[in-house]
């Protein structure tokens, strides 16, 4: 059995469950034990990342480090292209998002609750969420993937623009999406599993932004 640490409004193990759900590979779902950061946690996951992956006693924690382990470990329906050239290319667009989009994405966090939140911070942060969209439509541009597949590289990104249209409803998050960038959300949203998991994910979702609405 493998297992998947997690808690529910993480946008990581969203993108690890996605793969899970396409590879078709049954997994068990658990809160990290005393609670995120704890040292119980930390006992097994000494990182104390989330998620975290237990399979047949292999402990692995980083989403990306996962996704590659899943790619290797279950390779009965591929994640990844099978020429170098364009393995790479699908790490290009992985890194991409993990490394510029999330990240920008996720400085927005502090600036949810209505109480304290910072009109300028927001204001900065959604110039800087769609310069990095900008970036992405540029990369979709000369994209050499078959866009009839869900590569791993495509998981994160459909989280976080779930994320991203959500801050712009609950605190106002000017961005700029290109229609490039639009039309891989939707293509994405075309796979059952992301529309699925992105369903699931919205109760979490919901509840993290309740803190975003004036009281």
């Amino acid at each position: 059995m493998l297992t998947i640490y997690s808690v529910p409004v993480a946008a990581y193990c969203a993108k690890i469950r996605i793969m899970l759900d396409h590879k078709s590979i049954p997994f068990e779902q658990l809160p990290p034990p005393g609670g995120y950061g704890s040292d119980e946690y930390r006992a097994i996951v000494p990182s104390g990342n989330l998620p975290a992956m237990i399979h047949d006693g292999f402990m692995l924690s980083d989403s990306e480090a996962i996704a590659e382990y899943l790619e290797d470990a279950f390779p009965s329906i591929p994640m990844m292209p099978d020429t170098p050239k364009l393995r790479a290319k699908a790490r290009e667009f992985s890194r991409s998002h993990d490394t510029r989009l999330e990240p920008a994405v996720r400085a927005m966090y502090p600036y949810v609750d209505f109480k304290t939140r910072d009109p300028d911070a927001v204001r900065n942060g959604g110039a800087l969420v769609s310069k990095q969209l900008s970036s992405l439509g540029l990369l979709l541009s000369q994209n050499p993937l078959d866009t009839g597949t869900l590569w791993s590289c495509d998981c994160g990104f459909a989280v976080t623009f779930a994320w991203i249209k959500a801050f712009e409803g609950a605190i106002d998050l000017p961005v700029t999406w290109p229609d490039i960038v639009v039309d891989y959300d939707k293509r994405l949203r075309s796979f059952r599993v992301v529309r699925e998991e992105l369903a699931a994910y919205q109760p979490a979702m919901d509840a993290y932004l309740e803190k975003a609405k004036p009281r």
